[in-house]
């Protein structure tokens, strides 16, 4: 630099125009004061740290928590809408009922019809290889098998007994009815379609419930006979023993072939030989959730023919409040019991269908198995033995749709939890030096 030269950067001119006090308040602070701007419509405060947010008002406090309370509800009425579908068909059973003359008719158009749109569903969307790995997994049948017919038929037993010391209290042909609910089988359909909607093992519950109606007509009339052989009182309720077991084994065996094994069949043929177009239509255009619709026609027609009988209107009602609490405890019992197990060896999506499985039963196969274990059993003596059972169906699917949300949570919690141990043992863990 030559000398006598100042830079431009650094030098000042004498002219240079000073700032008026007016202008400086408004475009510079003195380091000793902080200047503090609240624009219009807005909750920042400005200062020499920079910008803060100051807390919002009283009236945006509550508008953001009604907004957050209505957003609550509207997601949970979404989440619960089978069980709001539920309530309103039991609803409309109770006031109006299909005539009795065309009750067989509707029967079978609900139990063929309906519960093959639900394994036809299932058979388009379970991969073949999941399924085949399922039918081969002995020791799960074993477990969730010996706990749908021992364990729920003792304990059910107990209850029973217990309620049995009093001759006034109960009627008969309903402990007779809980005693069948303890011993058939678990259900299909329902446990099909909530194994699905909670991120289940749907290939392992439609394993598990087509092989409890196989060997029910054969474990049910024993575990039965065993129950009510005893000299109790409610015994006199039932007429003499009948030994023509082959008419429930041909009619359970029809059923299972045309209206489970045969959608099933035709729904797996349908996804490997058209599998793009098959998974177009069971996901982008939602048609598997026609499954929920026919299970809650299923239910309707249940009660239908329940109301239809007359059922609910020869019994006292503290005897139907009765039963309706003791389902209720014995399904949470039940429950309660599955999952402690299964959670014991068992994965997460394993452990929801067991739990769907065990505690479930099925209304559909015990009044033909009771008037062909019992000759001349009377409409009103069989109308008594359903109520229980039909009872129990209602409660056990609103539980079960009740813990959908619980269920998804806790199976996508478990799959995160593996997937990040899985990732840690692939990457190492880390080495650190003291």
């Amino acid at each position: 630099m030559k000398p006598g030269i100042i830079p431009a950067a650094a030098s000042t001119s004498k002219f240079e125009a000073i700032p008026k006090p007016s202008e400086e308040s408004h475009t510079s602070s003195s380091p000793l004061t902080p200047r503090t701007t609240r624009e219009h419509g807005s909750n920042s405060v400005s200062g020499a740290g920079g910008t803060q947010s100051s807390p919002p008002s009283g009236r945006q406090r509550l508008k953001s928590s009604l907004k957050t309370a209505s957003s609550a509800v509207l997601d949970y009425f979404k989440e619960q809408y089978f069980l709001v579908g539920l309530g309103i068909v039991i609803a409309i059973a109770s006031q109006y009922q299909v005539p009795r003359a065309q009750q067989d008719f509707k029967e079978t158009v609900v139990t063929y019809l309906c519960v093959s749109l639900i394994f036809l569903i299932t058979g388009c969307t379970l991969p073949s290889k999941v399924l085949l790995e399922n039918y081969s997994r002995w020791k799960v049948h074993l477990f969730v098998q010996v706990q749908c017919f021992l364990m729920t038929s003792a304990t059910t037993f107990g209850i029973v007994s217990a309620a049995t010391t009093n001759r006034s209290f109960m009627d008969p042909g309903l402990l007779i009815g809980m005693i069948f609910t303890g011993t058939v089988p678990t259900t299909i359909s329902s446990n099909v379609v909530l194994t699905r909607q909670a991120n289940g093992n749907t290939a392992l519950t439609v394993v598990q419930s087509t092989i409890g109606n196989l060997i029910a007509p054969f474990i049910t009339p024993l575990l039965i006979t065993m129950y009510t052989s005893t000299t109790a009182w409610y015994t006199d309720f039932l007429p003499r023993n009948g030994d023509d077991y082959g008419a429930v084994y041909a009619r359970v065996l029809k059923q299972l072939g045309l209206s489970i094994f045969l959608p099933l069949a035709v729904g797996q043929a349908l996804q490997y030989l058209f599998p793009d177009a098959t998974k177009t239509v069971m996901t982008s255009w939602k048609v598997s959730k026609l499954s929920s619709l026919a299970l809650i026609i299923i239910v309707w027609s249940t009660y239908d023919q329940a109301f239809e009988s007359g059922a609910f209107d020869t019994l006292p009602v503290s005897n139907i409040v009765f039963v309706v609490f003791i389902s209720l405890a014995l399904f949470i019992v039940w429950l309660a019991i599955a999952f402690v197990t299964a959670n014991l060896w068992l994965s997460s999506k394993d452990v929801v269908a067991a739990c769907y499985c065990i505690p479930a039963k099925t209304p559909a196969m015990g009044v033909p198995l009771a008037q062909t274990i019992y000759i001349g059993l009377s409409p009103l003596q069989s109308s008594k033995l359903q109520v229980p059972m039909v009872i129990f169906q209602g409660l056990q699917i609103a539980g079960g749709s009740l813990l959908l949300g619980a269920f998804r949570w806790w199976v996508n919690r478990e799959e995160k939890r593996l997937e990040v141990n899985k990732d840690g043992d692939a990457n190492g863990s880390p080495d650190y030096e003291a």
